[in-house]
């Protein structure tokens, strides 16, 4: 519990004082947030805010992580390190997508499929070595079956078969986050949930690991504690970026940001073996992108528009919403989220384990 405390904080004051600096130093070079023209008018005043303020969000994310194994005895494990690095590998896709956007002074970056090339190298170097590296016990950081709350035996992907179904989950992921980041301190605050959601998740694992009590209802991870110190470092990280943030924000995370935060939830779901409970923690993203996708279908097929703008926040923006009544009421729900998938994880272990 030390380490998660202190991985946690750490996160939290690198984020907390770092972004201002991050803030003064995007200012000087003009790295300034563009703003899409048909977009709500109540954002046109946010142009010019500094963006990839995501660089102080994985900064404090790396450095919470590394300090709280020297504050603990708890070694870095491969399952963290693949995590950080799928996270961080995203991330660097966001900012050169944000780089672009900057340099050509426009709200477009890289294209399409420059974006999905970066996403598919990614999710395939992740998937392949989260399939190797077994510890004692035979476990690999990653499974080949699919799961929900733990491995469903009779589902299962084979190594191919998994390759492709990682690229899947990382890219929606990180594409739901990104739809989801249109507003200040939304993605950010949804985000801080999630993980601490998954602090909980993965550290119940810890405390019912098969490795070192074969009981009914244990879990057959690999490496729960340090997975725990991730998520505690992720939590902290959003919450202290979400001080610069929040509305009326000073710095926008940008692609670098939410590329690498969902990124993070896919790894933190196949590490865990949660994968399909994902879902409906991050349930809020799951609509931002599913009413972007329903938008476009419908808008193709009838030449209307189902909502009055998508992602689906903007939707009651232009409905006469506040913005920060959008943000609040989203928030709410991110929480219900969390707190329904929370809900299934324990009460599937309550009947594994005949509680």
């Amino acid at each position: 519990m030390k380490g998660v405390l202190v991985a946690a904080g750490i996160a939290l004051a690198v984020s907390i004082l770092l972004t201002p600096y991050v803030i003064r130093l995007f200012i000087k070079q003009g790295f300034g947030q563009e703003i899409r023209e048909e977009g709500p008018q109540s954002h046109q005043g946010k142009r010019g805010t500094p963006t990839m303020g995501g660089v102080a969000i994985l900064a404090a994310i790396w450095i919470g992580y590394l300090v709280s194994h020297l504050a603990v005895d708890v070694s870095i494990s491969v399952s963290g390190l693949l995590v950080l690095l799928l996270m961080t590998s995203l991330g660097i896709v966001g900012f050169l997508d944000d780089f672009i956007k900057i340099r050509r002074q426009r709200n477009l970056g890289l294209n399409k499929t420059a974006k999905l090339i970066g996403q598919l190298v990614t999710a395939v170097i992740f998937a392949a070595l989260a399939l190797q590296f077994a510890d004692s016990q035979g476990l690999t950081p990653a499974s080949t079956n699919l799961s929900f709350v733990r491995d469903i035996a009779v589902v299962g992907f084979g190594s191919i078969g998994f390759i492709l179904f990682c690229y899947l989950i990382v890219t929606a992921a990180s594409n739901a986050v990104n739809l989801t980041d249109g507003l200040d301190g939304l993605a950010a605050g949804i985000s801080a949930m999630v993980l601490a959601t998954y602090l909980i998740v993965s550290f119940w694992q810890f405390r019912n690991s098969c490795a070192t009590s074969i009981a009914a209802g244990c879990y057959q991870v690999r490496d729960p504690l340090d997975i725990t110190l991730v998520a505690a470092a992720g939590m902290g990280a959003c919450i202290g970026f979400l001080w610069w943030n929040a509305a009326p924000a000073r710095i926008f995370m940008g692609d670098t940001g939410s590329l690498a935060l969902g990124g993070l939830f896919a790894g933190l779901a196949m590490v865990t073996r949660t994968e399909l409970l994902l879902v409906v923690l991050g349930g809020v993203f799951v609509v931002e992108a599913l009413s972007v996708v329903l938008q476009v279908a419908v808008f193709r097929t009838t030449r209307r528009r189902l909502f009055r703008m998508a992602p689906f926040h903007h939707h009651f923006e232009l409905a006469g919403w506040a913005e920060t009544t959008v943000i609040i009421r989203f928030w709410l729900l991110a929480a219900i989220c969390c707190a329904l998938g929370l809900g299934l994880f324990y009460s599937e272990w309550l009947a594994a384990s005949g509680g």
